[in-house]
């Protein structure tokens, strides 16, 4: 927890304080969807406006970070620009998403061919460089928290599918009950794994569109061809 808040806070007001300082008069910072919970219900994707559920340390830290800016704004007349972002991916991905690219690549057999029920936002990089950039001087974006996707939310399945196919390959997946994953995962204690695969975290970017009249500009296939792209160049190379 320390470390977390080192970075994520003490760092984020150290700059912020200095931008107002030097007369910035917009700071505009990157948070985490994990900020408002871990996971969503059927139907239920979180909004801008739902009360914040952090429950790790790094969540925890980015919601701090998020509370001194909005004081500190408060204080200077500073505009605060809150994005809260899920997954990003794109050219130069790392962690779970280029682990997903490593498997499909090797043709490894995945259990997941049964795991089309749930629905995860991700947003390419970008699509929220988009909006970061929109959000520099928009004057509706002012003080404002936004969330931010691709606007097109995937099942596990599909995304595998569709990304095997921007790698021009087959993903080769069999149907393994999830109830059966799930006592899989309980067993080897990889209940985060299973609930990173096969659970759901939906967001709505409803009120960014609505408020900045915003939407991305990427679509999803385009984003993960650019992505399997560039790790089939850095792969090769």
């Amino acid at each position: 927890m320390a470390e977390f808040r080192k970075v994520n806070v003490e760092t984020t007001l150290q700059l912020a304080k200095r931008a107002v300082t030097a007369g910035a008069k917009r700071f505009i910072f990157i948070s985490s969807i994990k900020v408002n919970g871990e996971s969503t219900g059927p139907g239920k994707p979180f909004t801008a406006d739902d009360p914040p559920s952090a429950s790790d340390p790094y969540a925890i830290s980015k919601l701090e970070a998020e509370t001194g800016l909005q004081a500190l704004a408060a204080k200077t007349g500073l505009e605060v620009v809150i994005i809260r972002s899920p997954l990003v991916y794109g050219p130069g991905v790392k962690g779970n998403f280029r682990s997903m690219m490593r498997w499909l690549m090797a043709g490894i057999p995945l259990p997941l061919g049964a795991v089309s029920g749930n629905k995860r936002s991700l947003v390419a990089l970008d699509n929220l460089v988009d909006l970061v950039v929109t959000c520099i001087d928009h004057p509706a974006a002012a003080n404002e928290i936004l969330l931010v996707s691709d606007g097109e939310d995937l099942s596990t399945s599909d995304l595998l599918h569709r990304l095997a196919m921007a790698l021009g390959i087959p993903a080769r997946l069999f149907p393994v009950p999830t109830g059966t994953l799930q006592a899989l995962a309980r067993l080897c204690r990889k209940q985060d794994a299973y609930a990173r695969l096969c659970g759901s975290l939906q967001v709505d970017i409803k009120k960014t569109g609505t408020m900045l009249g915003w939407s991305p500009p990427v679509t999803v296939d385009e984003a993960l061809r650019q992505t399997a792209s560039d790790y089939l160049r850095r792969r090769d190379a």
